[in-house]
């Protein structure tokens, strides 16, 4: 009797149609009932048991800080004073104090139009590595016709810290953002891509983080300055 198990579950994002899905898979093969009482006596990684065999096809890895749960992100960000701005007060920030806004949307989203003077660093990207668990979740992905899968990029702090110091006065955007602000179907608000980047940004030490209220969609609606690299 062979069974496999897999759970797959989306990502709470709103800015896009991303989904991350987090499979687990475990195969088992039987040909003896009895033998599954040596279970307990006996270690649980990929090992053969007589007629019993057990093969741990991925593992998944330990929860990073960008997946904890959004009611303690949003706890920490009103505690961190990380206020959401709207695109023209952002781009009087940008113009008059030095603000930065930092496009965490997909590199490719971002060459093709962003913000004028806009520094990218993507907060997620294409699924890179081969491991097991990668393989796993590029079958979920593509269960559901996304043959482009993506993953939290792991470099997202180094990165940001390659190109602004810790004091910098920082607008992260993503596509359509999010709100800490509470609604009647919403009482915790609403995750995006930009308040998870906030999140680890004021984790990591950054000072002075705010937060592109409607995100990109907006400033692009506004018909505020663009650039494009294409």
């Amino acid at each position: 009797m062979v069974a496999a198990f897999t759970s797959i579950s989306p990502h709470p994002l709103s800015s896009s149609l991303h989904h991350k899905f987090q499979p687990s898979l475990l195969a088992y093969s039987l040909s003896s009932t009895t033998e599954s009482t040596n279970l307990s006596n006996r270690g649980r990684n990929s090992s053969t048991y007589g007629p019993l065999r057990i093969q741990n096809a991925a593992t998944k890895p330990a929860k990073s800080p960008a997946e904890e749960d959004w009611k303690i992100k949003r706890q920490v960000l009103l505690e961190k004073k990380v206020r959401s701005v709207d695109v023209k007060e952002a781009l009087r920030l940008q113009k008059e104090n030095n603000f930065v806004i930092l496009d965490v949307r997909p590199e490719a989203e971002f060459k093709e139009a962003h913000p004028a003077g806009a520094i990218n660093v993507q907060i997620y990207r294409l699924i890179k590595e081969w491991t097991a668990w990668d393989i796993a979740r590029r079958a979920a992905f593509a269960f559901f016709g996304i043959f482009q899968g993506t993953e939290e990029n792991p470099e997202f702090i180094q990165s940001v810290e390659s190109k602004l110091p810790k004091d910098a006065k920082i607008i992260v955007a993503c596509s359509s953002g999010g709100t800490t602000r509470p609604t009647q179907n919403l009482p915790e608000g609403q995750q995006s891509r930009s308040f998870i980047a906030a999140y680890l940004l004021v984790l990591n030490g950054f000072k002075n983080v705010y937060h592109l209220d409607g995100g990109i969609y907006k400033w692009f609606k506004e018909d505020l300055p663009l650039e494009s690299e294409e």
